[in-house]
């Protein structure tokens, strides 16, 4: 792997940084305009009057709203969507900074291991729940363990070869996945339904408490990583390149792996594995508006944003039963890399 692995051969158009600027406005009018029209769909239509008054009376700006809007709404819709955008926002975001970080295109968030550890810390406390913290923080600690075992095992005299880090991910992440396998051998039926339901990913759990707990540290880390974009630019030009701007690498890559891995750990303890969706929309974001990482992450952000706003809706609203996201998604994703690989293949092989 090296750095010609990612140079960006596609037809996109090239834009004036002024031009990518709307374009991210227009992509934040975009979110705007789909948060309005899904928080009125489900199983029970609300009129967007309706959904307007009941924001207004939670705000305190008003005193009109109907008890059972404000209960679908407030309660139900508003969480989930809120954390399904939080959510998108981390992997798209994190999926633009390992596909920067590592030069190559076809990796995602979850390629140091980090959906299998949080995958053994949630089925770890399914299965023992008297001896661990709830799953959401076992799935956090044991995604973010996970990633800095990768590191520690790829670390070779004071420096982090990155393809021995991908490869210290795929075994760790071996590793972790097995112990899953042990422990839905060994966990009753409802617990086994319950770690291979959490495995699939949904928003099903969604509710005000999970949205403080999760959105503040997602979106304070995404701007972080939106503001080292000027370094991922140089650092995607190779290491030697970026030693000879000044630029400290080793410190770079472990502050820009570290904070994508710990939104994409947050992610996933919160909501299950969700794939594809740090994959694509970093690919969508730069085949539109070029490689520069100042304006591809904030625009993977807001795209995978929108994606998983819709993508919910749909696994809400396809059935009488409620779709796993992570189907959808997936459905959605194969389809997408088959298109990249048959109409994009000089961006994967040259």
């Amino acid at each position: 792997m090296n750095g010609d692995t990612f140079k960006d051969k596609s037809t996109a158009i090239v834009f004036s940084n002024q031009t990518k600027i709307i374009f991210i406005i227009a992509l934040l009018v975009s979110l705007i305009v789909v948060i309005a029209i899904t928080i009125t769909r489900g199983a029970y239509n609300v009129p967007i009057i309706a959904v307007y008054e009941v924001i207004l009376d939670n705000l305190n700006l008003a005193d009109q709203s109907n008890r059972l809007y404000d209960t679908i709404v407030w309660n139900i819709r508003v969480p989930r969507i809120l954390l399904a955008i939080a959510v998108g926002i981390a992997l798209g975001t994190s999926g633009a900074v390992y596909q920067g970080t590592f030069r190559n295109p076809l990796v995602e968030p979850f390629i140091l291991g980090v959906s299998a550890g949080a995958a053994f810390g949630a089925a770890l406390s399914i299965v023992y729940p008297q001896y661990l913290f709830s799953v959401q923080i076992s799935a956090c600690i044991f995604g973010m363990v996970a990633v800095f075992g990768a590191y520690s095992l790829a670390r070779v005299r004071g420096e982090t070869p990155l393809v021995t880090l991908i490869l210290a991910g795929v075994i760790l992440g071996s590793i972790f996945m097995s112990g899953v396998s042990i422990l839905k051998y060994i966990s009753a039926d409802t617990q086994l339904r319950e770690i291979v339901f959490w495995m699939m990913g949904g928003f099903y759990y969604a509710d005000w408490d999970i949205v403080w707990k999760v959105v503040p540290a997602i979106i304070i880390c995404s701007i972080v990583l939106c503001l080292l974009g000027w370094r991922l630019n140089v650092l995607s030009m190779g290491e030697e390149e970026a030693k000879m701007l000044g630029i400290n690498t080793e410190r770079t890559k472990i502050i820009l792996i570290t904070l994508a891995t710990f939104v994409t750990a947050i992610s996933v303890s919160a909501v299950g594995i969700i794939a594809w969706v740090g994959l694509m929309m970093p690919h969508a974001a730069r085949l539109v508006i070029g490689p520069d990482h100042r304006f591809l992450i904030p625009s993977a952000a807001i795209m995978g944003a929108i994606f998983l706003v819709i993508c919910d809706t749909l696994a809400r609203t396809l059935t009488t039963a409620e779709v796993p996201v992570g189907i959808i998604t997936s459905l959605l994703g194969a389809p997408y890399l088959i298109y990249l690989l048959r109409t994009k293949k000089n961006i994967f092989f040259g």
